[in-house]
């Protein structure tokens, strides 16, 4: 604990040493004559960004307008409204959320904040929950990749990656300094206050700083069906405080380029309610979560041709797991685990000619993990990511290819380290426009991707295994995309279609054993589905406008592992075969309203379809009233916000009941 501390405080007095430094060089040396002076940036906002119809991969987007209008109360749930996404929720406000793109896995999803990868060597994938929407300016989700080429290493060898970018200060009527004050309350005891200081250190420099806490009881009642038994219970154990704060300095030099520096910290205490089991609703399980990272990003054009991207970051995790029980010897048992990351990324970018453009990826990283379990090896992994990247775009025709190698190394200090690793990945995706005068392309992609086996497939105690293979994936992608501006009575109209197919094998699962379950290599899944989107808006009269949007998926995703087994080509479990979600927007000069639906079909929980392993579908429709007030220089936005209108009782996951209506107020003060 005094190290992590020691490392927090280096880390904050180096940060304002930075900003000090500087200040002092801009105050200090800044005059009219003999320098070139940066125009202050204009934020431009617009009322919706559609899909990307011009892209050769699948990307979807969601603005912080859109996330405000809708009613959008977490990370989760934003998620949910991109086709092609599986979002698991363990339930609750505190509970575990995690996405997978088209039934992959959680671990082959890339989740990126503010341009930087975020990772997790212990589990392999990303807990969304714990980041706030509060400061979020863009949600994006790129199936393939995007097309960012100067992206890092880490990126293009994810199967896709979820990007958050977070809202960077700008300022009004010649201001310094800005400030937002948010206080949110709704059911279930929920309470959550945030600030947000944004403040102009000189021309050339900004600092931001945001800062949240969020509490909630969590106990919302369901309903328990037993066969022909139906009682009304209440959820135990479901409470959650957590704090979350960032700060952020973004510097523009007068050569050129531009550096960001954030520190990130997050702790939540939360509940875990656990299964709900007939006639025992009691859960004593507490987890404790810390995360801690420090980012910086350097981007810089030399010139038309060369440009640059350099990226550094630290990442500190630390948890601890709690049961309380009387089958323990001391009545209760616990785990501690802690992970530290060492990241640094640079990417290089040429065009040798209008039509080309070339990049290269370097990333090196290093992992270590240490817990309190029983012959834990305390594993060091140092890996290496490169990325050879090439597009072109002439007349009709955009291509891009990349061709991914990476290569392990993995050391432990007690027992037998695992063999090293390395391998090559390559992808292409192809978009064709056969008509100049029309926003019609039609497009293809191929990715080779895989996972590593996570540290917990392999040390995890007596479930770890050290001969796992890295588990591995094909991409198969065929679209078409249409836009139109100004058709008959619509603003614009943006239709996406696309079809895919993934091939998974040596899929990593927990295989019973004689004894006890084990980590093995054990799988072989095929997933054909169909995403489709749309995106429309509507001026019905002067300062009335509607926006419409949805997006349907259909996913068959089978085990074809065994062919003598009872769920042989039967659907994944968890996998619906229908998805889909709507919303509408209605934008008036003195009130917003907002109404979306999200709609989820029936599902399996075990790996045989039969009956008595069937989830019953959803649909879950929220609704949301908004309006801003202008007082002098000030503004006061007033939301209110009713999820789940209809009151339906359904689960996610099995076992774990979603909550039924709730409410929720918001009151927001910019200054």
């Amino acid at each position: 604990m005094i190290g992590r501390m020691k490392i927090r405080l280096a880390c904050i007095i180096l940060f304002a040493m930075v900003v000090s430094r500087l200040s002092a060089q801009e105050m200090g040396r800044d005059t009219i004559t003999g320098k070139v002076h940066q125009i202050e940036k204009v934020t431009v906002t617009a009322r919706r960004i559609p899909n990307k119809v011009t892209s050769a991969v699948p990307i979807q987007t969601l603005s912080q307008q859109d996330i405000s209008q809708l009613g959008i109360q977490n990370m989760a749930d934003a998620v949910r409204r991109f086709a092609g996404a599986n979002v698991k929720d363990y339930g609750g406000i505190g509970g575990l959320k995690t996405v997978s793109i088209r039934n992959m896995g959680a671990a082959h999803t890339a989740v990126s904040y503010d341009g930087v990868a975020v990772s997790n060597c212990q589990a392999g994938q990303i807990d969304i929950g714990r980041f706030s929407l509060d400061n979020v300016s863009m949600l994006s989700l790129a199936i393939g990749q995007s097309e960012n080429m100067l992206q890092s290493a880490r990126l293009y060898a994810s199967a896709g990656v979820l990007s958050i970018e977070t809202e960077k200060p700008h300022f009004e009527d010649g201001r310094n300094a800005q400030f937002q004050a948010r206080i949110r309350g709704g059911s279930f005891g929920y309470a959550s206050p945030s600030f947000r200081w944004w403040q102009k250190l000189s021309s050339r420099t900004r600092f931001a700083v945001d800062a949240n806490y969020m509490r909630a009881d969590g106990n919302y009642p369901f309903t328990l069906v037993n066969g022909k038994y139906v009682t009304e219970e209440k959820r135990n154990n479901s409470d959650i405080y957590s704090w979350q704060g960032e700060a952020t300095l973004y510097h523009t030099f007068k050569e050129g380029g531009d550096l960001d520096v954030k520190g990130y910290y997050f702790y939540s205490r939360r509940g875990l309610p656990g299964a709900v089991t007939l006639y025992n609703p009691l859960s004593d399980e507490t987890l404790w979560d810390e995360n801690t990272f420090v980012q910086a990003r350097y981007k810089k054009n030399f010139s038309t041709q060369w440009s640059l991207q350099a990226q550094a970051k630290y990442t500190h995790g630390w948890n601890r797991y709690k049961d309380e029980g009387k089958e323990y010897t001391n009545g209760y048992y616990q785990e501690h685990h802690r992970q530290d990351e060492y990241y640094m990324s640079a990417t290089v970018l040429y065009r040798p000619m209008s039509a080309l453009t070339l990049s290269l990826a370097q990333d090196g990283v290093m992992n270590k993990l240490r817990n309190s379990l029983p012959e834990c090896p305390f594993p060091t992994r140092y890996t290496s990511i490169s990325a050879l990247n090439a597009r072109y775009k002439q007349g009709w025709i955009t291509a891009a290819a990349s061709l991914v190698h990476t290569a392990t190394s993995e050391h432990v200090e007690q027992g037998t380290a695992p063999d090293n690793f390395s391998r090559l990945a390559p992808s292409l995706s192809i978009s064709l426009q056969p008509w100049q005068e029309e926003l019609l392309f039609l497009r293809l992609m191929y990715k080779s991707t895989f996972r590593l086996p996570t540290f917990n497939d392999l040390y995890y105690y007596r479930m770890g295994n050290r001969n796992l293979r890295p588990e591995k994936a094909n991409e198969y992608n065929v679209g078409i995309t249409w836009s139109k501006s100004g058709l008959l009575f619509l603003d614009y109209l943006s239709l996406t279609l696309d079809g895919y197919y993934n091939d998974v094998t040596d899929k990593i699962v927990a295989f019973p054993t004689t004894y006890a379950w084990k980590m093995a290599n054990y799988g072989n899944v095929h997933a054909a589905g169909v995403d489709a989107t749309l995106a429309t808006a509507i001026s019905l009269t002067k300062g009335i406008k509607l926006s419409l949007s949805g997006g349907y998926t259909w996913q068959k995703a089978i085990d074809l592992t065994d062919p003598e087994a009872k769920n042989y080509k039967d659907q994944l479990p968890y996998t619906p075969l229908h998805s889909g979600n709507a919303s509408a927007v209605l934008e008036m000069s003195w009130l917003n309203v907002g109404y979306s639906v999200v709609g989820v079909g029936k599902r399996y929980y075990l790996s045989q379809n039969i009956p008595e392993n069937e989830i019953d579908g959803y649909m879950e429709h929220t609704m949301t009233l908004s309006r801003e007030f202008v007082l002098g220089k000030c503004r006061l936005s007033v939301q209110a916000e009713m999820v789940n209108v209809t009151d339906e009782q359904y689960d996610v996951i099995k076992y774990y009941p979603m909550p039924g209506r709730s409410w929720r107020l918001t009151g927001t003060f910019k200054f």
